[in-house]
């Protein structure tokens, strides 16, 4: 334990189920689905995060002299860097050239799940500052201790970005497509305010898919049933083989989710035709949020899967009153629908110095890209100037 934080105890766990929901909720919060304990309980119970994956779960507690949870931090050991999205293959591949070891690594993130939020987990009314530093320096600490090459703490909120920037981790800036809702009335608000040339690219790819035959409806909790599950996971099983080639998620965690206390957190828009189903948008809908998080689709329609991912997902926010729709990683396409470029952030601690070094140089130079990336884009974006 460092010093000066001799009155709390670190305790590092091997799955998630070892600590009350209760309690990890209450240093985790409300708002983001994504670190609840019942997300990552249906991702270890299901198989999907599992030592077997490449994902063995160490996560991290932090109490005080009394045994209460004050901080945690959602913690894997990993054998490899699939499912993370912030990628690290060449600095894996640059250290094993010159001798070195980068597997094992520490990895803190929500497993298969590029969504922005909180990584470094506090009990409100506590010393923020104080714990998440207990949190960063015990991450390091577990390192060394189990022969880690390195920690990465992936997708934090900026404040924890600054903050792991201030203890000495190498800072890294990436970018996602969000959209917001600036207070609109309905879909047709929304694109008056895009120049003519995108409003009329959206509505046409809309009447397009309205004129297919396919009808589409969004599902919420308890309407998602097994046979819906049954029909996505399918669905996405086929998207994967098709572009990837290695399913993260199994069956089973969907029906994990569906029996736990985010049941009703779900929404799934689905679509089919004559009986017939062809697609499926996952979403997980948070405090002023809704997540998309994944795409399974059968036979193409054109314009499907913008209608299911992005313009039913508008809907639903701007029904429901919702600040914000995260796209998921990736898609510079997504600009020209109303999704716009905004930072997202990681903090990568590596033991070796003949390693940090050069990455830290690599990380200056890609910063400053990014954040001209994202100046562009939004400048260049679908709407209207003035």
């Amino acid at each position: 334990m460092p010093d000066g934080e001799k009155r709390l105890s670190v305790t590092v766990l091997s799955a998630i189920s070892e600590v009350e929901a209760a309690a990890w909720d209450a240093c985790a919060g409300t708002d983001n689905p994504f670190i609840r304990h019942a997300f990552l309980d249906a991702m270890e119970r299901s198989g999907s995060a599992s030592p077997r994956t490449g994902w063995q779960p160490r996560h991290l507690l932090v109490r005080d002299g009394e045994g209460r949870l004050l901080a945690a931090a959602p913690l894997y050991l990993k054998s490899h860097s699939f499912g993370e999205y912030v990628f690290d293959w060449s600095w894996a591949q640059a250290y094993e050239r010159a001798g070195g070891a980068y597997y094992p690594k520490l990895q803190c993130a929500v497993p298969f799940t590029p969504v922005t939020g909180p990584r470094l987990l506090v009990l409100a009314g506590e010393d923020g500052p104080r714990l998440r530093r207990v949190l960063a320096s015990s991450m390091v600490d577990l390192a060394r201790r189990l022969g880690a090459s390195s920690v990465h703490v992936t997708f934090p909120s900026e404040g924890e970005y600054e903050g792991l920037g201030e203890a000495g981790w190498l800072q890294r800036l990436g970018s996602q497509y969000h959209w917001r809702n600036d207070g609109y009335r309905g879909f047709d608000d929304f694109l008056d305010r895009l120049s003519s040339r995108k409003r009329k690219q959206i509505r046409k790819e809309r009447e397009a898919v309205a004129r297919s035959g396919v009808r589409l409806s969004t599902l919420v909790g308890g309407d998602v049933k097994a046979r819906h599950w049954d029909v996505f996971h399918a669905f996405y099983q086929a998207v994967v083989d098709r572009k990837w080639g290695r399913a993260y998620v199994s069956r089973a965690f969907f029906e994990e989710l569906s029996a736990s206390t985010l049941a009703d957190s779900v929404v799934l828009v689905w679509a089919e035709a004559d009986g017939e189903p062809l697609g499926a948008a996952f979403n997980m809908l948070g405090g002023d949020t809704l997540y998309g998080r994944t795409w399974g689709g059968g036979r193409h329609v054109d314009f499907l899967h913008f209608e299911a991912c992005y313009y039913r997902a508008l809907d639903f926010a701007i029904a429901h009153g919702l600040a914000r729709v995260e796209a998921g990683a990736q898609g510079e396409h997504k600009v020209s629908r109303g999704y716009l470029p905004v930072a997202t952030y990681s903090g990568h601690w590596i033991a070796d110095p003949g390693l940090a070094e050069p990455v830290a140089r690599y990380l200056a130079h890609e910063r400053a890209l990014v954040a001209e990336d994202i100046a562009e884009q939004a400048e260049e974006g679908p709407f209207r100037k003035g």
